[in-house]
């Protein structure tokens, strides 16, 4: 049967997500590839995967590849990490229990995001960081969440370079009630000091969780694990 939004209802997808809670700081493992890596993440007490749908990224994982994404169902967030689609992947995979929120990390518009919430899909919308005109600009998304990242014309998806983080203050200060998820260079060295420093929802890590692109390191994530706890 073919996707359709009227499959979607606010009783049976309710909007709410503790990953979104302003009252302390989530850890997302973004990249995963392997089922196994997923599974050991859930046990070390991590808050979201994020699955890379974008096929242009190291860290894709290929949708026909992904049925295993249904049995983490109710153990954690899954996040689809989409750039740019034109299609109706992240509609159909929301639809099909294969994950839990989109997050669009392109130059999708307002309109796109909106598309998400008025199918009551939880959407985080990815913002490159230059300076305080893009702080401004994300005030256009509203989305259930910002993420801020590094700016990387051309390099979605992240580049594992930390940005000013007195932006993300700035961006705190202009919209407080917004979930705010800092990217960009997170590793176990700066992670307490960002939580401490900025209290996001979330922390969105990649890089700087593994030992190769899409292979995670479980000494890094327990500490990254750590940071958050001890910080928030």
């Amino acid at each position: 049967m073919p996707w359709c939004k009227e499959q979607l209802s606010k009783d049976m997808f309710p909007r709410e997500q503790k990953f979104f809670t302003k009252t302390a700081t989530s850890l997302k493992i973004c990249g995963i590839t392997l089922e196994a890596d997923a599974v050991r993440m859930i046990e070390m007490g991590v808050d979201a995967l994020g699955f890379n749908f974008w096929p242009h990224s190291k860290r894709y994982l290929d949708p026909k590849h992904g049925a295993w994404l249904k049995s983490l169902a109710g153990k954690i967030e899954r996040v689809g990490v989409f750039v740019n689609e034109t299609s109706d992947l992240p509609y159909r995979l929301y639809a099909e229990g294969i994950i839990d929120i989109v997050q669009l990390h392109g130059d999708e518009t307002p309109q796109q995001v909106a598309g998400f919430q008025n199918a009551n899909i939880p959407v985080i919308k990815a913002i490159g960081i230059r300076n305080v005109e893009d702080i401004t600009m994300a005030g256009a998304y509203q989305a259930d969440a910002i993420l801020l990242d590094t700016h990387a014309p051309q390099v979605f998806g992240g580049t594992g370079e930390t940005f000013d983080w007195s932006l993300a203050k700035e961006f705190a200060r202009q919209f407080p009630d917004m979930p705010m998820i800092l990217a960009g260079g997170i590793t176990p060295n700066n992670a307490e000091q960002a939580v401490t420093e900025l209290h996001p929802s979330a922390l969105d890590v990649a890089s700087g969780a593994e030992i190769s692109p899409g292979i995670k390191d479980p000494h890094k994530v327990a500490a990254l694990v750590a940071a958050c706890r001890n910080a928030s």
